[in-house]
């Protein structure tokens, strides 16, 4: 690993040297300076990684010195060093943005933890950027790949709502066609992209804990709680909270988040005093809200009040005129992960992937071209590298047969109905999940959504 490089700059001999010595001894390279005119010099010349300033200095001061590093390199960590230890000589410092101080005389050993730990605390924040940046990368509308009509429509309200400050948005649409990418996208394209980006899975937690998630709560509220936590909502503040899978949520948690909508303020579980927020919410699901509005498993005034900018995400077998170009961006997606040079499919894999239905969308067809990547070692995609269900028809456009359920006079359960469904799939499939799958025309992930609904998976 490379050595760090610390610049030393002091007026005083004596102090350069002993500062350069037992610096070397720790394991960093150092160069001095005895005015802050070299050391601008030196900054500007060279790669430092952090400065050890003092305040007094001939021809301009430390603290002139200190705002000129910042305009440089902003992200330098500068520790000064003082004689002076009044509280203004501090406050002066810190606000033109030194990491920290140390007063003369100086224990070196501290001033050793002191560089250790500002270096410390420089690198992490240069990796939480460049996570930042990759995540801002990876979540850009030009990812979300598509030129059918349908797509087109969608980009131009994406664009709208973007520019807007929209409260409240709801993405429908079936399993895998993206739901999670344009949640990231409308976020880190519009003026929230500094804030935090918080998502809830609401099927994944039970009603009293995503009520502590969403709300926080109190020390003491329950059992549990043994210090008070903020929840999800007062995090995100100036942001995007993405509740993903909303038509999971109780109809009596479905009150309060119509509450926190409303009135933009909360009360932790626990708590007596309201807390006040600006959060924009981003819901999504893949069932028929307005169904389950009928049904009496989704409020309706939040339905409505969710709905204000709906955004419906079209299945891929409806936009099948992207398939090429979503083949080409993930081809060129995992060749840069995994160092390959697939050049593309050929012409008879390409007719496979059109005919395919595509139950789980645009994620399975991900997954299905990552997959031949990382297996096979021919320059093409060709049709024996696709699963057997797309070169034996099984999956192709026409779909699964229409099953045609007589309703009796005195009617019938419609979840019973699907439980019974399942059943009969699974027992023909051997419980195996991904055959059940095929046999009822679904994508894996949307099986067991069911079966989770209806008791069969816990």
């Amino acid at each position: 690993m490379a050595r760090k490089r610390i610049l030393v700059v002091d007026d005083e001999k004596l102090i350069r040297w002993s500062l350069e010595k037992n610096l070397r001894e720790s394991g960093y390279d150092v160069e001095t300076a005895e005015s802050g005119k070299k050391a601008i010099s030196i900054i500007q010349s060279e790669i430092i990684d952090m400065v050890l300033l003092d305040i007094r200095l001939p021809e301009m001061s430390g603290v002139d010195v200190l705002r000129q590093i910042k305009e440089q390199n902003r992200d330098m960590p500068v520790v000064m060093i003082t004689a002076d230890d009044t509280v203004e000589t501090a406050i002066t410092c810190m606000k033109t943005g030194a990491y920290d101080y140390i007063l003369k005389p100086f224990d070196l050993e501290e001033v050793i933890v002191l560089v250790e730990k500002s270096l410390a605390d420089s690198s992490l924040k240069s990796e939480c950027r460049r996570l930042r940046h990759e995540v801002e990368s990876e979540s850009r509308f030009d990812n979300i790949v598509g030129n059918s009509d349908s797509m087109a429509d969608m980009f131009r309200v994406l664009e709208k709502i973007t520019q807007s400050d929209a409260s409240t948005i709801l993405l429908q649409g079936e399993s895998g066609t993206g739901k999670d990418l344009i949640s990231r996208a409308i976020h880190y394209g519009s003026a929230r992209r500094e804030k935090p980006f918080l998502v809830i899975n609401c099927a994944a937690l039970p009603e009293t804990l995503l009520e502590s998630e969403l709300m926080g709560h109190e020390k003491g509220a329950f059992t549990d709680a043994k210090s008070a936590k903020k929840g999800s909502f007062e995090a995100a503040d100036g942001g995007t909270l993405y509740l993903d899978e909303i038509s999971e949520m109780k109809v009596s948690m479905q009150a309060k988040l119509l509450r926190i909508i409303e009135n933009k303020s909360f009360k932790r579980v626990g708590g007596v005093h309201d807390i006040k927020v600006d959060v924009r919410i981003i819901a999504s699901t893949n069932r028929d809200l307005e169904s389950a509005v009928r049904e009496g498993n989704f409020r309706e005034d939040l339905f409505y009040r969710l709905k204000v900018i709906p955004i419906e995400l079209p299945p891929l077998r409806k936009r099948r005129e992207d398939i090429p170009l979503l083949v080409s961006h993930f081809i060129g997606k995992f060749n840069n992960e995994f160092k390959r040079k697939i050049k593309g499919v050929t012409p008879e894999a390409e007719r496979l992937l059109m005919k395919y239905h595509w139950p789980g969308n645009v994620r399975e067809l991900k997954n299905m071209i990552e997959r031949a990547i990382i297996l096979e070692s021919e320059d093409m995609i060709l049709p024996e590298h696709l699963p057997a269900e797309l070169r034996n028809g099984t999956g192709s456009v026409k779909g699964p047969r229409e099953y045609h359920v007589g309703i009796p006079p005195d009617g019938i359960s419609l979840d019973k109905l699907e439980e019974n469904l399942l059943r009969k799939a699974l027992s023909m499939a051997g419980d195996n999940q991904t055959r059940a799958a095929k046999l009822l025309g679904l994508g894996r992930d949307a099986l067991r959504y069911r079966m989770k609904k209806t008791g069969l998976l816990e």
